[in-house]
């Protein structure tokens, strides 16, 4: 499609932010249930993740809530996901994830889910923020999805009866008053063949990549401009249902999409620019703290090592709106050989001399 800069977007994001603006603001990662191996995640794997997404250097806020994908252990039939323990073990909320994409059932995801409120009660149910029924589904069964081999992926009218499914399995539980969603494309959102799920939802979760826009001219330079009216035509499509940012990100390395190319560079300004003027105004799961996914050959990885370091400089400018700097010690959250390399090539002055350097920027 060709892009055209529209003097309309700001204002969408601007009333966006503010209708959640007496609510409770999550930010985080997203987080999938097995390594690129395709080695399932254990408990201590998930809590490394949410234990270094909180002591990040230089954040700008605590990341301390994950996006998962599913609610079944990997390798498992039914058993729930060890992410459920290393959630309440870190106090890190959970927009929670139910897989339906090639499959005509979700009893297993329900079945795992069941256990998990039984099994923990209200330590698990009061870190849920919402359930997400579905990721990207719809978006799989688009000409764009299918023309870059995405996958299986279901319909809306599978999509609204696995939502119904939910509504049913949860009531009555510590589960039962919260938000049901799904998370798609920006594309799948504004496709008007899928309002019925629109309909069905109580938020929207919105998956946006400009790096990804190559039918755009979709240089770095051009990312956030790309973001805001994509952004916009969902916000349109959603009508008065909130949309959260679920997934979006620039990767640090890959090939070139379209005029997009992947650097260190290119992906600390769109954090500039994205991450910066949304975290703190609206609920935003990040990608990604680490690269995990087979499929998926560019790197996003925020964190280095799931450490504390960063892969560019996650401080927000002054005036930016977002949330506070914290984590300014560089010495903490780091594995002890980082520490004392950084420690003994800088020096305590040279590593005075980084952080006035970053409080400058």
């Amino acid at each position: 499609m060709k892009f055209v800069r529209r003097s309309l977007p700001l204002l969408a994001v601007v009333g966006a932010v503010a209708a959640q603006a007496q609510e409770r603001i999550y930010q985080g990662f997203n987080s999938g249930a097995f390594f690129q191996s395709n080695k399932p995640k254990v408990q201590s794997d998930f809590e490394d993740e949410f234990n270094a997404a909180r002591a990040l250097h230089f954040s700008p806020g605590t990341f301390s809530s994950v996006r998962l994908y599913t609610n079944i252990q990997q390798g498992t039939t039914n058993t729930p996901i060890e992410a459920f323990q290393a959630a309440i073990n870190t106090n890190t909320s959970i927009l929670l994830g139910i897989w339906c994409s090639g499959t005509t059932s979700i009893s297993n995801e329900l079945a795992a889910l069941t256990s998990a409120i039984d099994k923990f009660g209200t330590r698990f149910t009061d870190l849920v923020v919402a359930i997400s029924v579905g990721s990207e589904d719809m978006y799989r069964l688009s000409e764009s999805g299918i023309a870059n081999d995405a996958g299986i992926g279901a319909g809306p009218n599978t999509i609204v009866n696995f939502i119904r499914e939910v509504r049913t399995a949860i009531n009555g539980t510590g589960l039962a008053q919260k938000p049901v969603g799904h998370v798609d494309s920006w594309s799948a959102w504004s496709n008007s063949s899928n309002r019925a799920v629109v309909d069905a939802v109580d938020f929207l979760g919105m998956d946006l990549y400009p790096y990804y826009e190559s039918d755009q001219d979709n240089r770095i330079e051009n990312a956030e401009a790309i973001f805001d009216d994509l952004y916009n035509r969902t916000l349109t499509a959603a009508g008065d249902k909130p949309v959260w940012i679920t997934e979006t990100g620039w990767p640090f390395e890959g090939p070139v999409s379209g005029n997009a190319t992947a650097t260190p560079e290119n992906a600390k300004t769109y954090w500039d620019a994205i991450a910066c003027k949304f975290l703190g105004r609206s609920n935003v799961w990040w990608y990604n703290l680490r690269d995990t996914n087979p499929a998926i050959s560019e790197k996003f990885a925020v964190s280095k090592d799931v450490s504390a370091e960063t892969t560019f400089n996650l401080t927000c400018a002054a005036g930016s709106g977002a949330p506070a700097t914290i984590n300014t010690d560089l010495s903490k959250g780091v594995k002890k050989s980082s520490a004392a390399q950084l420690m003994g090539s800088v020096g305590i002055i040279g590593l005075v001399s980084v952080l006035s350097a970053v409080v400058l920027m």
